[in-house]
């Protein structure tokens, strides 16, 4: 689409220093787009593994837990867990990546999982707590990974917004506009050049 300018001389050399900024700018964030999008597909992968890990280690604990259920009942089960020490004090800071900033959280952990008497519980338990202990910190670092990961996935949307929009609407619009220019020029330097040669052929005559 031509923008709306006068088609003069000054006009064209204006919009040739867009161009030229606009094609350096598509330049730059088609860059960032591509380095954006390696960090994202390294972090899926990284993602993918701790994923399963965490799952894993969720999946002992639970079933785990679930014997420890079956085997008493609600109110020993309640009465056990019911008055937990294990203290989590979560930092959430920011780090920068790309002209974009990321969480990094940072734990401080205290006390035991374990805090209740043998009289009313078993192994089972044990063995669930000892599993959710040991998956705590991964789940810490994929819920970070996920939060970096999310925000990765829109800062790629709007970096590819901005270059579609630089590639299909902006150097294009700026192109045809030059193009109009110039022919618009061109064609007065024409009719320009024919008064001249008319006015010439008339002053020659008398």
């Amino acid at each position: 689409m031509r923008l709306a300018v006068n088609p003069t001389r000054m006009e064209l050399q204006r919009l040739k220093k867009r161009l030229v900024l606009a094609h350096r700018g598509h330049k730059l964030l088609k860059d960032k787009q591509d380095e954006l999008m390696r960090q994202f597909m390294s972090l899926v992968k990284a993602i993918r593994g701790l994923r399963q890990e965490v799952e894993e280690g969720l999946e002992l604990a639970f079933r785990s837990f679930t014997l420890f259920r079956s085997q008493f009942a609600p109110q020993e089960a309640e009465e056990a867990l019911a008055l937990p020490s294990k203290r989590i004090n979560l930092q959430v800071e920011e780090r920068q990546v790309m002209n974009f900033r990321v969480p990094v959280f940072t734990a401080q952990i205290s006390g035991k999982m374990r805090c209740y008497g043998f009289y009313n519980t078993n192994s089972d338990l044990d063995r669930s707590l000892r599993g959710l202990e040991k998956v705590l910190e991964k789940m810490l670092r994929l819920a970070q990974e996920e939060k970096t990961l999310q925000l990765l996935a829109q800062e790629i949307e709007r970096t590819r917004r901005r270059v579609n929009a630089l590639e299909y609407i902006l150097i294009p619009s700026l192109q045809e506009t030059i193009k109009y220019i110039d022919m618009k020029l061109s064609e007065m330097e024409r009719g320009n050049l024919t008064r001249l040669m008319k006015i010439k052929e008339m002053l020659a005559e008398r």
